[in-house]
């Protein structure tokens, strides 16, 4: 992003406006295509999940050389999606996101064409410079949509986000009963195809690149610092919170984010715009955004693993992988159904209290899985009112980013974002996976997490949501300016 010199806390409604005259037919295939692209992309960081359990005796390797297909993917995504932000504003956002594509094809092919442990974690990572595709896509539909259609637009995409996780698991549980976990693979290299062909062919490019040399400098230095704060963070439960590495990284994280933050005030074109980045409409919004996807981290782990558990556990139904992914299925489904309800909602009452609105509900449906656990019913009804929420709160967070960003720094601005709500569900992961470590039931050979643990975990989602809603009341909405003539 270029250095602004707009004060930070000044309200900055400069969103794109949209002046597309494209067909209402065209531009639904381009919202489709794009859309498919993102739900790729969702599906893809979830997909192994349900399988991660048996990868060790299918590849004839440890648990912990398993657990780095999921590590690598989400250490490589945080550091590529603020970077391809950035270019995409620079060079093309249509570009970038057919290069996330591309990545994303080409690392599903190459985890399933391969046993090998070294290979596959490769495929992992070159995956995760996917995840860039939906802040990409976001960015994108903000100028080539016509202008009635962008609110509803970017909030599908966005949903996707979450719609991907909840599919992934009922589908990764089907292949994983019937299938090699190959077959995953293939499955997203070929949608992912398809959609780099679609986008190439009917998306047009986004007016208004700033052009500019590439921050090489700040890009390190920001990679180094995500690396050594992730890492530790993803690696906690393994290494335990008592292993010096753990605060040795995170010291070192602590440090290379000052250095960024240092080297960002003096680069002529820096990878960040520090000055943009303060503005409080854009600090409040990524705060609510830590939260948000804090208050997340639960929707998966919590369901699936909870339904599957032993019915001795007190709490589970001794479920199949299938039936725990079926069990999050009415939660994406919901999450498609109130992402344009979500957008109307944006346009009447704003996007702040659209978001608040999406996190009580969040707030919500975790206060029923505390209370109700006697059902698979109960479960899966608690489940889907987190996914209301989650699809109304996902469709207001990019409205809100764009509302107060000007338009040459909008791919960069939403890749932060994501990337803000990326580090919410690494830090759930770290403490959530401590809570139920720390109170557990034992079962013959083998331990599960309490009920106990599972109610923690979800009053702590709960809480981090409705401190996201009160966050956001504290933003102004922006006012409409009138476009030049």
């Amino acid at each position: 992003m270029s250095v602004s010199t707009e004060p930070p806390e000044t309200a900055v409604a400069t969103a794109p406006s949209t002046t597309s005259s494209t067909p209402s037919g065209r531009a639904t295939v381009q919202l489709v295509f794009v859309g498919l692209g993102a739900l790729v992309v969702a599906l893809s960081q979830s997909l192994l999940v349900p399988v991660l359990s048996s990868l060790p005796a299918d590849l004839n390797t440890s648990a912990s050389n398993v657990s780095w297909l999921l590590t690598s993917t989400l250490l490589v995504a945080a550091i590529s999606v603020p970077i391809l932000g950035r270019l995409g504003d620079m060079f093309g956002k249509r570009r970038m996101l057919l290069v996330a594509l591309a990545a994303l094809t080409l690392g599903s092919l190459l985890t399933a064409l391969t046993d090998n442990i070294g290979l596959l974690i490769l495929g992992r990572s070159i995956q995760g410079m996917a995840a860039a595709a939906i802040p990409l896509g976001i960015s994108l539909l903000m100028t080539t949509m016509p202008k009635e259609r962008v609110a509803s637009s970017v909030a599908l995409v966005s949903a996707m986000l979450g719609v991907g996780g909840a599919l992934g698991l009922p589908l990764a549980g089907f292949v994983a009963e019937h299938f090699s976990f190959h077959a995953l693979f293939w499955i997203t290299s070929v949608a992912g195809l398809i959609a780099f062909a679609g986008i190439r062919m009917m998306v047009p490019e986004a007016p208004g690149r700033s052009g500019g040399r590439v921050d090489l400098v700040g890009a390190t230095l920001m990679g180094a610092a995500l690396l050594t704060l992730l890492l530790p963070l993803t690696q906690s439960a393994a290494w335990g919170w008592s292993d010096p590495r753990v605060w040795w990284l995170l010291a070192a994280s602590a440090v290379l984010f000052a250095v960024f933050g240092w080297s960002q005030t003096r680069i002529q074109d820096p990878l960040v715009d520090l000055r943009a980045l303060r503005r409080r409409p854009i600090v409040l919004t990524n705060v609510a955004s830590v939260l948000f996807g804090f208050a997340l981290f639960a929707s998966f782990l919590g369901t699936a693993a909870f339904v599957e558990a032993p019915e001795a556990s007190g709490y589970g139904f001794g479920a199949s992988l299938m039936t725990g992914g079926l069990a999050l299925l009415p939660s994406g489904i919901a999450m498609i159904i109130f992402s344009p309800i979500a957008a109307r909602l944006i346009g009447s009452w704003g996007a702040p209290k659209t978001l608040a609105l999406g996190a009580v509900v969040v707030a919500a449906g975790w206060f029923m899985r505390i209370v109700w656990t006697s059902s698979l019913t109960e479960v899966i009804i608690g489940t889907t009112i987190v996914g209301i929420g989650t699809g109304i709160g996902y469709a207001a967070i990019p409205s809100l980013i764009n509302e107060h960003t000007p338009r040459t720094e909008i791919a960069a601005a939403n890749g932060l974002n994501a990337l803000f709500r990326s580090l919410g569900s690494s830090l759930a992961s770290a403490l959530g996976g401590s809570i139920l470590a720390a109170n557990t039931v034992i079962l013959g050979s083998f331990a599960v997490p309490s009920l106990t643990a599972y109610r923690q975990l979800f009053a702590l989602c709960a809480g981090a949501a409705l401190l996201a809603a009160v966050v956001v009341l504290f933003i102004r909405r922006a006012p409409q300016v009138a476009p030049a003539a």
